[in-house]
């Protein structure tokens, strides 16, 4: 199993594909279109394998910073 992204991340991406499940049960599954289908597959699809399209693609778009050097001391002139 890959585990790209935490624990606590699994369980959101879980919950928010069953809170829009629920909406599409709510709504009637005749009645939503089937678009509304994908970000559940996606939620639970990483969920499940721990590999997130969404943040894989948004990692490539806004790559992070490399952490900032710390500044070196001015040194005193000899006279």
């Amino acid at each position: 199993m890959n585990n790209n992204i935490s624990a606590a991340m699994r369980f959101f991406l879980l919950v928010m594909g069953s809170v829009v499940l629920l909406g599409i049960w709510l709504t009637g599954f005749d009645k939503v279109h089937w678009l509304l289908y994908v970000p559940v597959v996606f939620f639970y699809f990483a969920a499940v394998t721990g590999i997130c399209p969404g943040l894989a693609f948004s990692g490539t778009l806004f790559p992070s910073k490399a952490p900032a050097k710390a500044a070196a001391k001015a040194r005193r002139k000899k006279r």
